[in-house]
């Protein structure tokens, strides 16, 4: 009688076992925690992020040039002395990401989000920011009077004006 009940609770664990592994992803639900994914020092060269959800991740002192980052999620993602030259982030969602001295020549941010992020020594030199929306951005005053040079348009997440979200005319 026991070995019997003992069964069959092993058959039911064994069942559970069995649909968390194989039925509920078919079903669309994935029990499995998100991991962020460590990219630091990597050779990522017109590497294609585009449209994905890197939340976390890590890119430190990784060579990102020519790297499609448009309409990725990269909240709170780290590029500390990444090399982003040429990068495209057009659309993506860069809030609270950690940008400081990343190399940022050239880099399409028209329409990200880049709210909260840490940009104090990163260079922007020759970047494409129409609509991008630096509310928070911490950056030095002289990259600011580069960007205010250049600013456009507003932000169609969040309906800020680009220019204002630098305080480019106070």
């Amino acid at each position: 009688m026991i070995y019997s009940i003992r069964q069959h609770i092993y058959r039911f664990l064994f069942s559970l076992v069995i649909l968390a592994a194989i039925g509920l992803p078919m079903m669309g639900i994935n029990l499995a925690p998100a991991l962020a994914v460590d990219y630091n020092r990597e050779i990522l060269i017109g590497a294609d992020f585009s449209g994905k959800d890197l939340t976390d991740a890590q890119f430190t002192k990784a060579n990102l040039r020519n790297a499609n980052f448009s309409n990725a999620n990269v909240q709170g993602v780290r590029f500390f002395a990444a090399n982003m030259e040429d990068a495209n982030f057009e659309g993506a969602d860069l809030r609270g990401a950690t940008l400081d001295l990343a190399r940022m020549i050239k880099v399409n941010l028209k329409n990200a989000n880049l709210e909260g992020a840490f940009a104090y020594n990163t260079k922007l030199e020759g970047a494409i920011i129409d609509g991008a929306d630096f509310t928070d951005v911490l950056l030095r005053d002289d990259m600011v009077k580069k960007l205010c040079k250049v600013a456009k348009g507003t932000n169609p997440v969040t309906g800020r004006n680009t220019r204002d979200t630098l305080f480019c005319d106070e």
